[in-house]
């Protein structure tokens, strides 16, 4: 962990022209290292480049480098050397040597005039830079030991800053995830967006086609209104007819309940005539049965006698031939086919019960 913090002070906002001037001395500094040289080029650049006129104090603000007494030194050289350089000498063939005189005189009062202003600027301004710069070396003095408390209490939050950093180190991780998840959220709100506007024209359709529709509706609507009435008063008509119907239907079936009710008591007087003409029947059906058995015996009877007779006829015949005899079972076969018939009477007798 850094056991030192390095503190970037807030800038001031500084104008475009500031900003060329400074890029344009730093260039400078790399071409002239000596003091002297410096200023001069930078009151060279400030006259004739940029047109503004430059003093011992604007000169150290731009420099910054050396005591007070270089830049007004250095300014006093420029003036100098222009002021030489700019001597006016009028040399016209044309012109009397009196009036050559007299405007190179004039011209150079007007100069000397112009420099003895500048000159009287230029006290001034070092009386106020002298000022200033002994305002910013007792800010200084209060800066080096506002410098020295607030490293000291930078020294101490050291721990805080490591642990802010590793803070923030994972808050980019997060700002990262959250840039990521932003593009990708952007595309779908991009995607939304085209899915909107088609939306947006199908729900146009959809609404001139819903306006067609129901103008249709509405006209199928009037139309069925009417049929409706028409039905209406023909479904009156009908349930008039119907009632009518109604009524005599329930006529006819009140008069057919009456007859259903009489068929029954008919019928209930009909049942007991019949059970009674049934027990008589039984009774008659029992006698029958002891009559039909007596006879089945008598029958009996008569065929054993027939026998016999055909057995003495066959004897009287043909006395030679041997003596047949019916066998019994034939008999027996004769009287058990007679006594299956009771039997079926009285399984009539039954299903007639």
């Amino acid at each position: 962990m850094d056991s030192s913090v390095a503190l970037e002070p807030s800038l001031p906002h500084v104008p475009p022209l500031e900003s060329q001037l400074q890029a344009e001395i730093d260039s400078l500094r790399a071409q002239f290292p000596h003091t002297q040289e410096l200023y001069r080029e930078v009151c060279v650049l400030l006259f004739f480049r940029h047109g503004i006129t430059p003093t011992a104090n604007r000169l150290y603000q731009l420099v910054r480098k050396g005591s007070m007494s270089a830049p007004a030194e250095a300014l006093a050289k420029f003036w100098a050397t222009l002021r030489d350089k700019s001597r006016v000498r009028i040399e016209h063939p044309d012109l009397p040597a009196e009036l050559q005189s007299a405007t190179g005189e004039l011209a150079a009062a007007l100069w000397t005039r112009a420099v003895d202003v500048a000159q009287n600027g230029l006290a001034a301004a070092r009386q106020d830079a002298q000022r200033a710069v002994d305002d910013a070396q007792a800010k200084q003095a209060e800066a080096e030991t506002e410098c020295a408390r607030l490293r000291q209490e930078l020294l101490g939050s050291a721990a805080a800053l490591g642990d802010a950093r590793r803070h923030v180190g994972g808050l980019e991780q997060a700002l990262a995830a959250a840039t990521a998840t932003c593009a990708t959220l952007q595309d779908q709100l991009r995607q939304a967006q085209q899915g909107e506007q088609r939306l947006q024209l199908a729900l146009d359709t959809a609404r001139r086609d819903f306006a067609a529709e129901l103008d249709k509706l509405r006209a199928d609507g009037n139309l069925a209104q009417e049929r409706l009435r028409a039905a209406e008063a023909r479904a009156l008509l009908e349930i008039d007819r119907e009632r009518g119907v109604a009524t005599k239907l329930q006529k006819e079936l009140e008069a057919g309940a009456r007859r259903i009710e009489q068929g029954e008591s008919r019928h209930r007087a009909e049942v007991q005539t019949l059970q009674a003409q049934l027990g008589t029947l039984r009774q008659q059906v029992g006698v029958m049965e002891g009559k039909l058995e007596a006879a089945h015996g008598a029958h009996a009877a008569s065929v054993n006698d027939l026998s016999a007779l055909r057995e003495k006829l066959a004897a009287t015949q043909n006395p030679d031939t041997k003596t047949r005899r019916v066998p019994p079972r034939r008999a027996d076969a004769h009287l058990s086919r007679g006594a299956r018939k009771p039997s079926r009477a009285a399984r009539k007798a039954t299903a007639v019960e």
